[in-house]
């Protein structure tokens, strides 16, 4: 597996809208594994193909909770529900973090490596970190979401509580 480098903004693909998956194979296999590995080693919670320049509806989320590796191809969101706002940060905006209100439930219908369909719900934390990948395979970024920057000492609150 390698490592792969991560596309940081103002990297125009990171606002297009990436193509929909078609071929279920060992190249894509191989691009989920090298993601995974990337996502670990840059300590993500998170990424998607944009942000290692390939422009496709692919993205990878581990929280590190007992979910483990959820990977999410050709996502379809079914349903939201509620609010939250929390900080988020990005893989492609380092040291860059803003609160950001996004729905507490989703429901997504998306294929798995092998081209088949299933569908997950998610709250909290797994919700906010799907959406966010989402985001990124319709061109969204979190930037264009953040009501407040957070400075590092509003930061370290969060992630106290």
């Amino acid at each position: 597996m390698a490592i792969l480098p991560i596309v940081m903004y103002p990297d125009v693909i990171l606002e297009q809208k990436c193509d929909p998956v078609i071929a279920f194979d060992k190249k894509l296999a191989k691009l989920l594994n090298n993601m995974y590995e990337t996502m670990l080693e840059a300590d993500g919670v998170g990424l998607a193909a944009p942000q290692v320049g390939v422009k496709q509806q692919i993205a990878i989320v581990d929280i590190g909770d007992e979910t483990g590796k959820i990977e999410i191809i050709n996502p379809k969101i079914i349903q939201i529900e509620g609010e939250q706002t929390g900080p988020e940060g990005c893989l492609s905006f380092p040291g860059l973090y803003g609160e950001v209100s996004r729905p507490f439930k989703v429901k997504i219908r998306a294929q798995d490596r092998k081209g088949r369909y299933y569908e997950l719900k998610a709250d909290d934390f797994l919700a906010r970190a799907i959406l966010h990948e989402i985001d990124h395979l319709n061109g969204v970024l979190f930037t264009t979401k953040v009501s407040h920057y957070l400075k590092e000492d509003e930061l370290e609150r969060y992630e106290q509580e």
